[in-house]
């Protein structure tokens, strides 16, 4: 439940940080994968996980300060969006014939983000190609949206509410 989830998506980054930070070489870079629903309510997505990844946040800018400081290393959190990975299609669904979590997560970020496209495991692993090269020196305690910019919609496209009559 709750504390799992925290303990797996939260407290973990802090305690590798916590142990590998000493040995790692100055300006070095560790990476975490975060989600919108640390701080937008998604229908579907619980079971603590949503509080984990508001924790995983916190914590990504509370250790930019404290590692950066101590070990001149940068800390920042990778805000993926949906995409059909094999952990991502275990939440929820699974009923024969009916779309999982993540179909309906999929659908709804291309009929509502600003870039109407497929989202790839290799959009993400290129920003955190960015983030860990010399490119991003500068860059600490960030939160990287990498979701073709769903996270700047503030009202669904697709909702009936803005249907023309």
């Amino acid at each position: 439940g709750y504390l799992t989830a925290s303990s797996a998506s939260a407290y973990s980054m802090v305690s590798l940080v916590q142990h590998f930070a000493p040995i790692m070489n100055e300006g070095g870079s560790v990476l975490s994968l975060t989600y919108i629903a640390s701080e937008k309510v998604i229908p579907g997505y619980g079971g603590g996980m949503s509080s984990a990844k508001a924790q995983l946040e916190s914590d990504t800018r509370v250790l930019a300060f404290e590692a950066g400081r101590k070990y001149k290393i940068r800390v920042n959190t990778i805000s993926a969006g949906p995409l059909k990975s094999r952990a991502a299609s275990a939440i929820g669904g699974g009923e024969k014939g009916k779309k999982t979590f993540i179909e309906y997560a999929i659908d709804y970020s291309r009929a509502n983000a600003p870039l109407a496209q497929d989202l790839y495991a290799d959009d993400v692993g290129a920003t955190g190609l960015f983030l860990s090269s010399p490119m991003a020196r500068c860059v600490t305690g960030v939160t990287m949206y990498v979701d073709n910019g769903l996270h700047a919609m503030g009202m669904a496209l697709d909702s009936v509410a803005m249907q023309q009559e």
